[in-house]
C-alpha cells in the first residue's frame, strides 16, 4: 500500500484510494463514535476504533480502512500493533458521493464472506444506518429516528439518530 498519507484500500485486487472526508461526513462519524463509545466501551465489551486504521483479512489479500470498527473483547486478538489482523463484530460505513457503490457493493460482500458480524452502511443524506447482521438470520434492517444496537442477539442500548444526523447541531458546531 502506497504510504503517502492518502487512505488506500485493497478489494478484490483493486487498489482504491479514498478522499478525505467532508465536514458533514467527519460531525455524523463523531457523534456515531461517541455514541458507541457510550454504548459499548464505556460498558467494558470492548473497543471502538477510527479511519485511519488497517484492517487485514488473513488468508486474503484484501485491506480496507472503514470509518469506524469495533472489536469485542472476545475477538481482541485480532487487535495487533499497528493494525486489525482479522473481522472486527461491527463495522461501519459513512457514505460519500465517491465511495458509496463501493461501500454497498464490494464492501458488503467482502464483510458478509470475512467473518464481520455486523456492517452498518450510514448515510448522511437520508439520515439512515443500513445493518447487515451477518451472523444470524436476522439479516438487513433499515434505520431512523431511534436505532437500538445489537451483537448477536443481545440488545445493548439505543442511538438517538436524530441526534447524530442533527442539521441543527451542524450549524451550532459551524458558529463556535
Amino acid at each position: 500500500m502506497p504510504d503517502d498519507g492518502n487512505r488506500y484500500e485493497f478489494i478484490g485486487g483493486r487498489l482504491y484510494m479514498t478522499p478525505a472526508p467532508v465536514i458533514r461526513h467527519q460531525r455524523v462519524l463523531g457523534r456515531l463514535w461517541s455514541a458507541l463509545m457510550r454504548i459499548l466501551v464505556d460498558s467494558g465489551r470492548g473497543e471502538v476504533f477510527s479511519a485511519p486504521l488497517l484492517v487485514e483479512f488473513p488468508g486474503t489479500a484484501e485491506r480496507v480502512q472503514p470509518d469506524l470498527l469495533f472489536v469485542s473483547n472476545e475477538r481482541r486478538a485480532i487487535i495487533g500493533e499497528k493494525q486489525i489482523l482479522g473481522a472486527p463484530d461491527l463495522v461501519v460505513e459513512i457514505l460519500s458521493p465517491t465511495t458509496a457503490h463501493r461501500d454497498r457493493g464490494i464492501k458488503l460482500d467482502l464483510y458478509a464472506r470475512v467473518g464481520v458480524r455486523q456492517y452498518w452502511i450510514v448515510d448522511p443524506v437520508e439520515d439512515s444506518v443500513d445493518v447487515w447482521r451477518f451472523v444470524d438470520a436476522a439479516g438487513y434492517g433499515r434505520f431512523t429516528g431511534e436505532f437500538p444496537v445489537r451483537l448477536r442477539s443481545e440488545r445493548l442500548g439505543v442511538i438517538d439518530l436524530d441526534e447524530v444526523f442533527s442539521r441543527h447541531l451542524d450549524l451550532r458546531e459551524s458558529r463556535d
